[in-house]
C-alpha cells in the first residue's frame, strides 16, 4: 500500500497509542477492527497449544495494515496481535472497513489480495490452528476435510493410528469414541461434525435481528452468483448452504468448458474464487446452515433454520440444486461410512485412492472428467455406463480422450450390482448385458448417476411432476399462477429459483451462473415494482 493509499485508509479509523505487549484482537475472537500501523510493531502469534509452544508466524511494521482472510469471511481469528513495540496504530471499525472496499477499487485490491496471501502463510506455517483428527477410511473424517477445505480454513488432518495423532490423542485425552476430533484454540470437538467446526470458527448464523434484503439458499454456482450480483448491487445479501460453498460444482475436478478459463479450472478453485468475490462485496456466508422451511404470510418471505431460527427478508431465490442420487446396492451404507463409496473426485480423493484401480459410474460429462482426473493421477479407471456408451450423453471431447486413454475402460451397457471387501472395498460386481455377473478390482466407486431436486420443503412453491420449481413462462398452464411472471420468478411474487433446482434449466456451471445473476435483475424489478404500487396506495390513502 503506497502512502496515498494509506492516508485515503487512515481518515476512515481512529488514532490510538498502543503499549508493547497489548493485544489488538486474540485467538477466537468473533469479530475484530482493522489496524493501519503507523509506528508501532505488531506480531501475529499462533499461541501455544498441548504439544507446541506459542510462535510468531509473521510480524507488521510501520506503513503496513493487519488482518487476513477472516475479515471478509466472518470467520474467528486464528492468530493473536501483540504489540511488540509501542507507537500509534489505526482502527478501522467492521463497518468503515466495508465502506472501504466499497468506495476504493485500488485499496480493496491490495486488501484482498493481501489477505489470501496471508492466508496462505497461516495454511503453510500454522495449519495446526484447526487439527482434525480421525481414521483415514472414516467417511466422517472426510467430510470434515472436505468442509475446511472448502471454506479455506486453515488446517491440518492427522490420521488417529499415526504416530502424531498417537501423541495429539494421548495430549487431548481422546480415545477411539470420540473420533472425528476437532482441535481448535480454545476447545476440541468429540465427534465433531462440520456444524460444529461452522459454530467453533464463527460460521454459524448469528441471529443479530437485522433483516436482510436477499436471502440466497444454496451455494452452488447458481446462489454464489446471485450472492455476488445481489452484494455488489447493495442489497444486504445472506447466502445459506446446509453443506459448504460450490455444491456439485465445487466436487468436479476440472471443468474445461466454462468461459475464461482456457486451460480448465477444478471446481474447488472455482468455488473459492467466486466465494472470494461475494464476501469481498458483502455477502454474509453461513454454512452449514440447514434451511427446513420457507414462510410469506409476513409480507416478506422468511426461511427457517434446523435450530428454529427465522431469516427474514425482502426477497429470496432458491438455489438449492439437487442431492446426490445413490446405488441401489447392498452393503452401500457400510461402504459410504468407510469412505469407499464417493460422489466427488477431487485432489483429495485422488490421494486418498494412491493410483489404486477405482470405478466410476455414470455417463455424464461429470462422470466423464472424474474418470480422466483419476486416471490422470496414476488410477486404473472402470467407467460404468448403463447405456449404449458415452458419445450420447457426453460432450465429444471428454468422449474422445476417454476412448484413447489407457487407463480408462469403458463399460457400455453394465450395471453395479454389489459391493465386496472385508473391512475395506476391494471389489465391484458388474453385470453386463449377457446378464453375467463378473467381480472387478476396485479401492474406491465414485457415483454419478444424477441427482433429484432439493425442493421437499417447498410445498408452497409450484413444482412440476419431478420436483423442479416452476417459474416465469412456465407457470402460466399452473393453477397458482397470478399473470406473466418475472423470469425466473415463482408462484410466490418475492420468491425466485435458479440453477438446478429449477424446471427447465441447462444442467450446466455456466448457466447456473447466469441463471443466478439473472434472477438478481429479476429481484430487483420486482422490489421496484413494489415500491411504485407502495407509494400508489400511500398516494391513495
Amino acid at each position: 500500500m503506497d502512502a496515498g493509499q494509506f492516508r485515503r485508509l487512515a481518515a476512515y479509523g481512529e488514532r490510538e497509542r498502543v503499549a508493547s505487549g497489548d493485544v489488538l484482537y486474540a485467538t477466537g475472537d468473533r469479530r475484530y477492527d482493522l489496524f493501519l500501523i503507523e509506528s508501532a510493531v505488531v506480531d501475529l502469534v499462533r499461541d501455544a497449544t498441548a504439544t507446541e509452544p506459542e510462535r510468531i508466524v509473521y510480524s507488521r511494521h510501520p506503513g503496513d495494515f493487519t488482518g487476513e482472510l477472516s475479515l471478509l469471511t466472518g470467520q474467528s481469528v486464528f492468530l493473536t496481535a501483540r504489540v511488540r513495540q509501542a507507537g500509534t496504530v489505526v482502527r478501522i471499525s467492521g463497518e468503515s472497513f466495508r465502506a472501504v472496499l466499497s468506495e476504493h477499487a485500488d485499496i480493496a485490491d491490495v486488501l484482498v489480495e493481501a489477505f489470501i496471501a496471508r492466508r496462505r502463510i497461516v495454511q503453510r506455517t500454522a495449519g495446526s490452528v484447526l487439527e482434525i483428527i480421525g481414521a483415514a477410511n472414516s467417511a466422517e473424517t472426510r467430510a470434515l476435510r472436505m468442509f475446511a477445505t472448502r471454506l479455506m480454513l486453515p488446517h491440518t488432518a492427522v490420521e488417529s493410528g499415526s504416530i502424531p495423532g498417537q501423541a495429539l490423542m494421548t495430549a487431548y485425552d481422546l480415545g477411539p469414541a470420540d473420533l472425528p476430533a476437532v482441535i481448535t484454540a480454545e476447545q476440541v470437538l468429540r465427534r465433531a461434525a462440520t456444524h460444529d467446526v461452522a459454530e467453533a470458527v464463527g460460521l454459524g448464523y448469528d441471529d443479530s435481528g437485522r433483516d436482510m434484503d436477499l436471502v440466497v439458499v444454496g451455494a452452488g454456482p447458481a446462489g454464489l452468483a446471485a450472492a455476488v450480483y445481489g452484494a455488489s448491487e447493495g442489497l444486504r445479501t445472506a447466502l445459506l448452504d446446509s453443506v459448504g460453498a460450490g455444491g456439485q460444482a465445487a466436487t468436479s475436478s476440472r471443468i474445461e468448458n466454462y468461459l475464461g478459463f482456457p486451460r480448465g479450472v477444478s471446481g474447488e478453485e472455482l468455488t473459492r474464487l467466486a466465494l472470494l468475490q461475494a464476501v469481498r462485496f458483502g455477502a454474509q456466508l453461513h454454512a452449514p446452515c440447514d434451511v427446513v422451511g420457507l414462510d410469506v404470510t409476513g409480507g416478506g418471505p422468511a426461511v427457517t433454520l434446523a435450530d428454529g431460527t427465522r431469516v427474514r427478508a425482502r426477497a429470496a431465490i432458491i438455489a438449492t440444486g439437487a442431492h446426490y442420487r445413490r446405488l441401489a446396492v447392498p452393503r452401500l451404507e457400510e461402504f459410504e461410512r468407510l469412505g469407499h463409496v464417493r460422489y466427488s473426485a477431487t485432489e483429495l480423493d485422488a490421494r486418498d485412492c494412491a493410483a489404486r484401480p477405482v470405478t466410476v459410474v455414470g455417463g455424464a460429462n461429470s462422470a466423464g472428467q472424474a474418470a480422466l482426473f483419476l486416471a490422470s493421477r496414476g488410477s486404473q479407471v472402470d467407467l460404468v455406463v448403463r447405456g449404449e456408451g458415452i458419445r450420447r450423453s457426453m460432450s465429444a471431447y471428454l468422449a474422445n480422450r476417454l476412448e484413447a486413454h489407457p487407463r480408462v475402460r469403458v463399460r457400455a451397457r453394465t450395471q453395479v450390482v454389489g459391493l465386496t471387501g472385508d473391512g475395506a472395498l476391494s471389489g465391484v460386481v458388474l453385470r453386463g448385458q449377457d446378464a453375467a455377473d463378473r467381480e472387478s478390482e476396485s479401492a474406491a466407486v465414485f457415483c454419478f448417476i444424477g441427482a433429484d431436486p432439493d425442493t421437499g420443503w417447498l410445498g408452497a412453491l409450484a413444482q412440476d411432476t419431478h420436483g423442479f420449481l416452476l417459474t416465469g413462462t412456465r407457470l402460466a398452464q399452473h393453477p397458482s399462477a397470478r399473470g406473466q411472471a418475472l423470469p425466473f420468478q415463482t408462484n410466490l411474487r418475492r420468491v425466485f429459483a435458479a440453477g438446478d433446482v429449477r424446471a427447465g434449466s441447462v444442467k450446466r456451471v455456466a448457466s447456473a451462473v447466469g441463471e443466478g445473476a439473472g434472477a438478481v435483475a429479476s429481484v430487483h424489478l420486482m422490489l421496484a415494482q413494489e415500491e411504485v404500487r407502495e407509494q400508489a396506495q400511500a398516494a391513495d390513502t
